[in-house]
């Protein structure tokens, strides 16, 4: 039989409910991979005897014929998401050793399907950057490599030990979230599939915030179908988030094999950025090519704002991550230092609980919604913004769907970018622009660079349109027939 841990999603629930393998079984088998895979730094909190008594709970069920639409599937946890009686600190150390007392909404609905918590994931520190670089605990490590290259690797960021886990056999499948491109340009990195969905799809409560008017949940899986398995699982209305569309889930999982005969599928011109690599460009031109002989209609369309997303992007995200990071003082919950008096407690305990990268962003986020630049930033940026959606609802009455690049590059090696932050903000150049107008957006695997290391496309679809981006991308994955798995050498 195949090993437990190279089974995709679908396959493994059909194992289970055919009685193939039991729950504790495949749980097992993962909890050792996870143990003999510690080098890739993926799992910041490993929970195994938790994860054994949910799949003890799971095989009861099963046995009876009964279970959920996740019965026994062990899974990977962001650590942005608030799981009771499991640590969670967004990678941060201002939030110590937090141990949430409540469970989020996207986690509850997954564990009220069945599924398994083998443990919360690595991700950048608040989920701000791009290479995963800026965690409390150290990087998560790319299980690919360079031909040639022993250097190692990030597996992209925010949601960066999601990818490193899922494209290590180290879960079936994680949660993630995306404020500018945190699952689709993970994804792209190490060979996985990742969806962005509309914004409110998925409830934001429980989830430590970043951005609220940008962070949304999402799932990276190692197929299409199984990231419609999963994010079908992961959304619902949520009372308790005055976001959360009040809208019901559909069945995306028939949407993978549904083809994309007669859909129309633009193509913007301005997604060709000065310095994209010639194999990026190559592998756009080779979808445009698949999907044409899919029997889809490629169009033209232009989408005039984009230059304009990253800058926009920059001031309304910190804008956001200012407001929202200002409730970590040191006084109710997490890391706490003593100074002199209140106003050195909170200077000191935030000056050592916060990273480099998360001041930053907080400076540039307090600077621009400070009297007198208030109009002349943080407003300019929400017009933009607007522009931007008007943008895409304009090019939505030429197409169906939206087919670009998910990153101007493949994976790079650490410290290769992190000593020039505007450098490393370009990386998120193709996906920030769905953040901002709120649509849902997928990566695919689709081809190998001239280096041996994966690259993705992206498919962008109108709001609440999950179905074009899960019909794109399943015609791009037949089309692509991507299989390539990293050479072993952790």
């Amino acid at each position: 039989m195949t090993d437990l841990t190279d089974l995709t999603l679908a396959a493994a629930l059909d194992g289970l409910k055919a009685k193939q393998f039991s729950a504790v079984e495949i749980t097992a088998a993962f909890i050792r991979a996870i143990e003999a895979s510690r080098v890739l730094n993926a799992y910041i909190v490993e929970t195994p005897e938790k994860a054994l008594e949910m799949a003890k709970a799971s095989d009861a069920r099963l046995a009876k014929g009964q279970g959920g639409k996740l019965e026994g599937a062990p899974l990977g946890i962001k650590d942005l998401y608030c799981t009771a009686g499991v640590r969670t600190t967004a990678c941060s150390n201002i939030l110590g050793e937090f141990t949430p007392t409540y469970e989020s909404t996207v986690t509850q609905n997954l564990w009220d399907e069945g599924a398994v918590m083998l443990g919360k994931l690595n991700m950048d520190e608040f989920a701000m950057g791009s290479s995963n670089e800026t965690s409390r605990f150290g990087p998560p490590i790319n299980p690919w490599r360079r031909k040639g290259d022993n250097q190692g690797l990030t597996p992209g960021g925010s949601s960066g030990g999601s990818a490193a886990a899922v494209s290590g056999n180290l879960c079936l499948a994680a949660t993630a979230s995306d404020t500018g491109g945190s699952i689709r340009q993970p994804a792209a990195f190490t060979g996985t599939v990742g969806i962005k969905p509309t914004y409110g799809r998925a409830s934001r409560y429980g989830m430590v915030a970043f951005a609220s008017s940008l962070d949304q949940a999402g799932p990276i899986a190692k197929t299409v179908e199984d990231s419609a398995i999963l994010l079908e699982a992961m959304c619902s209305h949520d009372p308790k988030d005055s976001t959360s569309l009040n809208i019901e889930t559909p069945d995306w999982r028939r949407d993978v094999t549904a083809g994309v005969k007669g859909m129309r599928i633009g193509i913007p011109n301005e997604y060709r950025v000065e310095g994209m690599s010639d194999e990026i460009d190559a592998l756009w031109q080779q979808g445009i090519a698949w999907l044409k002989a899919a029997g889809a209609e490629i169009v033209d369309i232009s989408l005039p704002h984009t230059k304009y997303a990253l800058p926009a992007y920059y001031i309304v995200a910190p804008a956001e991550a200012s407001s929202n990071l200002a409730r970590y003082d040191g006084m109710r919950y997490g890391a706490r230092v003593d100074g002199a008096n209140l106003t050195a407690t909170y200077e000191a305990s935030r000056a050592t609980g916060f990273g480099k990268e998360v001041q930053r962003r907080l400076m540039i986020g307090t600077y621009v919604l400070s009297s007198g630049y208030y109009d002349a930033y943080y407003l300019r940026a929400q017009k933009v913004r607007t522009r931007i959606l008007q943008d895409f609802v304009d090019a939505f009455e030429k197409c169906d769907a939206i087919l670009t690049p998910t990153c101007p590059s493949p994976a790079f090696a650490f410290g290769e970018k992190s000593g020039d932050p505007v450098e490393m903000y370009l990386n998120d150049v193709f996906t920030v622009t769905a953040n901002l107008a709120g649509l849902p957006g997928i990566s695919v695997p689709a081809g190998l660079s001239a280096n041996g290391l994966p690259l993705g496309l992206q498919v962008i679809g109108r709001a609440l349109d999950e179905a074009a981006c899960f019909r794109v991308g399943g015609a791009l994955e037949d089309a692509a027939g991507f299989v390539a798995k990293p050479e072993r050498w952790w």
